[in-house]
């Protein structure tokens, strides 16, 4: 029987970078073209298989208006993971986005949260390069200045979204495991190539009649 275990993970990043975009593909496999802005925020879970473990997400979509921006920490605080979302259109965003990833540095448990940068609407980036406004590398050197991880993504087309997913859930299940290696010995032992296996057909029960996408 597979474990199960749970991971929080909240979404930060300025309005209208694509975050419920990108909740919405993972958890539903679709995308809304005039998705309505999140107020406050949203809760939403989905499940993927590791190995033998069950990874799942609760995951808490915040909004990115300033008004909200206070609440933030209520979300955040105790989570395993954070999604910190900016638009590669969009050079305010990513200013957002450091600020966002300091903020997780210095007031969350940030050493054991697994945080993920994500440059989002690559969709517009692949029609006209010149609507890119902050460039792979720049993203990749923030990621690596602030020791997160670090990819680019379209949530319209459903690029990498899953892959996304997919990392975070195989990086928490690292840190578990350092943090309980005889759970990790007892998780292992049928299991003899080391290598990380990802169930594909995984069901999610964050959304009625979806399947797990990562």
């Amino acid at each position: 029987m597979s474990v199960v275990k749970s991971i929080k993970l909240v979404l930060l990043g300025e309005a209208a970078v694509g975050k419920s975009s990108l909740v919405l593909r993972f958890v539903s496999n679709e995308f809304q073209e005039n998705k309505e802005p999140t107020i406050g925020a949203a809760f939403l879970t989905q499940r993927c298989s590791v190995n033998q473990t069950t990874v799942k997400f609760e995951i808490w979509d915040t909004a990115g208006q300033e008004r909200f921006a206070s609440l933030a920490p209520m979300y955040y605080r105790n989570a395993q993971a954070a999604l910190v979302v900016y638009d590669l259109t969009k050079p305010g965003s990513f200013i957002k986005a450091r600020h966002w990833i300091k903020e997780l540095h210095e007031q969350a448990n940030s050493a054991d949260m697994v945080i993920f940068l994500v440059g989002n609407k690559l969709d517009l980036v692949e029609e006209d390069e010149e609507q890119r406004k902050i460039s792979r590398e720049d993203g990749e050197a923030l990621a690596k200045e602030e020791g997160c991880f670090f990819m680019e993504t379209s949530a319209k087309n459903s690029i990498n979204v899953n892959d996304v997913f997919t990392k975070i859930a195989e990086e928490f299940l690292k840190k578990t495991h350092a943090a309980n290696p005889a759970a990790s010995n007892n998780n292992n032992n049928n299991n003899h190539d080391g290598n990380a296996r990802v169930d594909l057909n995984s069901r999610g029960n964050g959304a009625q009649n979806s399947d797990c996408a990562c």
